[in-house]
């Protein structure tokens, strides 16, 4: 069964809570194809002397008493830049779990993974429009990682019109990850897309949403918060339900089409749906 994000978060501890959905992760995968994290998993066998221990697949110990060893078709050590939108809106909260602590949890479970195979990672956030470095490639980059990310705040609107990102002008061949609401108001994300995106970078955009602002569900009258600019309004639910699905569906479709770019992959996922279930999909498919 699934560990739901609302149990991790109440671990209040993020690097366990990367383990956790990792674990849960590897032991649900058999073989995969390789998808820019990690390695892909072939076979186990025994440890023999000479192996290192810590490929030494401890889970499965417990359960079998066997030391063994995953076997790869190929090692990793490519760059995994992650970045993590720290805007206003990624407060918004619903079932007790807010979509800033899904990205916290989603991005410390892929850096756990690439940590494991050797991969160089690297943290970055968007706020106010800009992009900053928060750990750059180097040793302890796991560790500094889940520090940052367990301290950062979202705050904030987009407020340039064009995001500078001299960091991803390099060349070689990496994987930037971003976990972000992907909501905009004058095309500013996907134009920052179009920005970096080539063919020795591969982009996975983690798309999270809640089932209220698809569906918008809700019945009676609110007070309804912009949380970038702090705005208020008051409206009845019903009257303006078409309208806010209609919208939403019409935004969401045209996003898709303008995200059809060669090395570029969205992945939406609901602010319901459990991580490792969410990981195992984009690892797998």
């Amino acid at each position: 069964m699934a560990t739901l994000t609302t149990d991790l978060i109440k671990l209040n501890n993020l690097q366990l809570a990367s383990k956790l959905v990792s674990d849960e992760l590897l032991l649900g995968i058999q073989t995969s194809r390789r998808s820019g994290i990690g390695t892909e998993f072939e076979q186990f066998r025994h440890y023999t002397p000479g192996d290192d221990p810590k490929r030494i697949d401890w889970k499965l110990f417990a359960k079998t008493g066997n030391y063994l060893v995953r076997e790869s078709a190929t090692e990793s050590n490519q760059q995994v830049r992650l970045l993590i939108d720290l805007s206003g809106s990624m407060n918004y909260t619903e079932t007790g779990v807010s979509r800033l602590q899904y990205a916290k949890i989603l991005l410390a479970s892929l850096a756990y993974l690439s940590n494991r195979q050797s991969d160089q990672l690297s943290l970055y956030s968007l706020q106010n429009g800009t992009v900053q470095a928060l750990v750059p490639a180097g040793k302890q980059a796991f560790q500094k990682i889940v520090a940052i990310l367990d301290s950062t705040q979202a705050a904030g609107a987009w407020e340039n019109q064009r995001a500078s990102v001299p960091e991803f002008s390099r060349k070689q061949a990496e994987m930037l990850i971003i976990a972000s609401d992907f909501l905009q108001l004058d095309d500013e994300w996907v134009k920052l897309i179009q920005g970096v995106a080539g063919p020795r970078r591969e982009i996975v955009i983690f798309q999270l949403l809640g089932a209220e602002e698809i569906n918008f569900s809700m019945t009676g009258f609110y007070r309804f918060q912009d949380l970038e600019t702090g705005k208020e309004i008051e409206l009845q639910a019903d009257a303006i339900r078409d309208v806010v699905r209609q919208r939403s569906s019409d935004y969401l479709t045209k996003l898709d089409e303008s995200l059809r770019i060669p090395h570029v992959r969205l992945i939406r996922v609901r602010l319901s749906d459990p991580i490792a279930l969410v990981l195992k999909q984009f690892l797998t498919s």
